[in-house]
């Protein structure tokens, strides 16, 4: 039996004719049981879901063009069209968003208004702030050295990675107490190697300081917004995280910390062992585990993790799970920079759903319309969400 991902890449090829015999015997075999919104769905039951068929109208031009004859001739093929209502959402990093409702939606339902007007996804862009004030704008800086002050080297290199490293020259002497800040704004995302090999992602919105070179007993960096951090080990030097009021303590590991909301911090742990600190409290996490700190609270909770959902944004994806309307237009609004306004009473609907972030907004936000329970207009860089 092949894998979802398999199917879905296969799928694809099918639809543009490009299938053998014997990938679409592989097809074949998978056709007992399409999942889709979350439920097994059989073939007879598809009609008897208005969201499910409001899709297939939408794929209905697209599948009566495929190459392959026998998709229309075939009965036992019947199988592929209702797949294709689960292709259209979950293609090469765009789901299907499904949600919980409370009432059936309406029959109606509309498009993005304003969509022509196509605001496109962020990608690297970041500010470098030296310890004397300067400012290096890294999305126009060209690849090479950037600066090199108190025997640190920063350049760009081809990948994008801002890069520190300590040139060990006569006489030279690393610097003890310079503060470097990298900065991103909405829209934006880095990479920054520090100077002790640690490599950290920043999501949008985010700013870290750290010191041009560790050569202290510690290695301690400043983060607000999101980063996700790859550790160098050293067992002499721990490293520590500080993001509001925690702190994520750690010689050599993996992990991903949250720190948006002043009043929450969030960790997710992917390899090694981490430590957090609030106050008197603390709590040792293991790969797999969330730990999650509140301004108005003094224990610290820890439970298993949604590694997927935690690391979507460093792998090129933004997902929901159970998400209201408001906590996806918040991501939406730190990645695509927009603003969002609401109109009206909202309703109480869950989505679930996973997009890659690099499609513009409007495909987000045409596939959630085709639940029938929000609607958007697009004005310039804002975003009107209305039910």
């Amino acid at each position: 039996m092949i894998s979802k991902e398999q199917y879905i890449l296969l799928y694809e090829k099918f639809l543009q004719g490009q299938c053998t015999p014997e990938e679409i015997a592989l097809l074949d075999a998978y056709q007992d049981e399409i999942n889709l919104n979350g439920e097994n769905v059989s073939a007879k039951e598809v009609d008897e879901n208005a969201v499910q068929h409001r899709l297939w109208q939408r794929l209905q031009n697209h599948i009566d063009v495929a190459s392959e004859p026998t998709l229309q001739k075939t009965s036992g093929y019947l199988w592929l069209k209702i797949a294709a209502v689960l292709l259209v959402v979950i293609s090469f990093g765009l789901l299907l968003f499904n949600y919980t409702r409370v009432n059936k939606p309406q029959n109606q339902f509309g498009s993005v208004k304003g969509g022509a007007a196509q605001i496109k996804a962020g990608g690297n862009n970041a500010y470098l702030t030296l310890a004397d004030g300067t400012v290096i704008s890294l999305n126009g800086a060209g690849d090479g050295e950037l600066a090199n002050r108190s025997g640190i080297q920063i350049t760009k290199a081809k990948d994008g990675m801002l890069v520190y490293k300590f040139v060990n020259t006569k006489g030279t002497k690393p610097a003890t107490n310079e503060i470097n800040t990298i900065t991103t704004p909405r829209g934006g995302q880095y990479q920054v190697q520090l100077a002790d090999g640690t490599k950290v992602w920043l999501n949008a919105e985010t700013s870290i300081k750290f010191p041009v070179t560790f050569n202290t007993k510690h290695r301690d960096v400043e983060l607000t917004g999101e980063a996700y951090f790859e550790v160098a080990k050293n067992k002499h030097q721990p490293f520590t995280v500080h993001a509001n009021d925690t702190k994520v303590q750690v010689l050599g590991t993996h992990f991903n910390v949250s720190a948006y909301d002043r009043d929450a911090v969030s960790t997710t742990l992917l390899e090694g062992s981490v430590r957090l600190v609030k106050q008197n409290a603390t709590a040792m996490l293991k790969p797999g585990q969330n730990g999650t700190t509140e301004q108005n609270r003094q224990d610290i909770n820890v439970q298993k993790a949604d590694i997927e959902q935690d690391i979507a944004w460093k792998n090129g994806y933004i997902i929901f799970n159970d998400a209201d309307i408001k906590t996806v237009m918040k991501q939406a609004a730190r990645w695509y920079n927009v603003d969002v306004e609401y109109q009206g009473s909202l309703s109480d609907q869950r989505y679930n759903g996973k997009i890659s972030k690099y499609k513009d907004i409007t495909e987000l936000l045409t596939n959630m319309e085709l639940t029938g329970t929000v609607h958007f207009k697009i004005e310039g860089r804002r975003i009107i969400v209305m039910k």
